[in-house]
């Protein structure tokens, strides 16, 4: 818990790292590098059992999804997303924006910047990326030219998504990480599946980027932001880490 409290105002505890889990698997994009997929269950494990750290909806009693309202729901956290038993390559959501930076930084790496996101979601950087992506092209989704291929709600064609339509009013949920169709510079899920923390800076209301399950392609679009207040923990935002090259 100390090791967690100063991640949170800023420093760093790599001692706790193995160097299995600093190998784990980034793109680099430019002068950074990003997860190729968002964070999943089993990684965030790692982090919780290294620090006996305790997220803010587990205090709570439970994260939130949007129904009439934001509604708290019993039991829904970063281990049991849905209130249900969760596979470890599921990503992790119920997550606040300081609980992802903390995460990212216990791994020797950080929340990516706004500006890095984007520019990875969106800007094709490999210098021979399969087809039909091309070097250098700026793509409207993060999948390319359509939103084909990602899990958002109608839009997007047939996903891998994980049916919990029988405990939600509105779509089926999120997708293990990793199992839709590769994007731009051969990122998983930059568009839809959850919304992804960045940091853009000072104040406590964040960006979150690429939509998620709950919203149809226009969410994922590159003209599309939204913020959230940065102690949000709900249902459809989770993240990925970054760090310089």
């Amino acid at each position: 818990m100390q090791c967690f409290a100063r991640m949170l105002s800023g420093a760093f505890c790599l001692g706790l790292v193995s160097p299995a889990v600093m190998a784990q698997d980034m793109v680099a994009v430019g002068g950074f590098e990003i997860d190729r997929t968002e964070v999943t269950i089993g990684a965030f494990r790692e982090f919780i059992e290294a620090t006996g750290a305790v997220t803010a909806a587990e205090k709570a009693g439970g994260g939130e999804v949007y129904a009439a309202g934001w509604v708290q729901q019993p039991g829904w956290t970063w281990r049991t997303p849905f209130g249900r038993p969760a596979t470890d390559q599921e990503p992790t959501v119920h997550v606040t924006f300081d609980e992802a930076q903390a995460y990212c930084a216990w791994r020797g790496k950080r929340l990516p910047t706004d500006a890095e996101w984007m520019e990875a979601a969106y800007t094709e950087r490999r210098t021979s990326p399969p087809a039909p992506f091309e070097t250098g092209q700026t793509y409207p989704y993060p999948t390319g030219k359509t939103p084909e291929g990602a899990n958002c709600l109608q839009d997007c064609g047939a996903t891998p998504a994980l049916d919990h339509s029988a405990v939600l009013r509105r779509g089926v949920g999120h997708a293990p990480a990793g199992t839709t169709r590769a994007g731009v510079n051969g990122l998983y899920d930059m568009g839809a599946n959850a919304w992804e923390w960045t940091d853009n800076g000072p104040g406590r209301q964040k960006t979150t980027r690429g939509g998620s399950w709950w919203y149809g392609a226009q969410q994922m679009h590159r003209d599309h932001s939204a913020t959230k207040p940065a102690d949000t923990a709900v249902v459809y935002i989770g993240f990925r880490c970054a760090k310089d090259s």
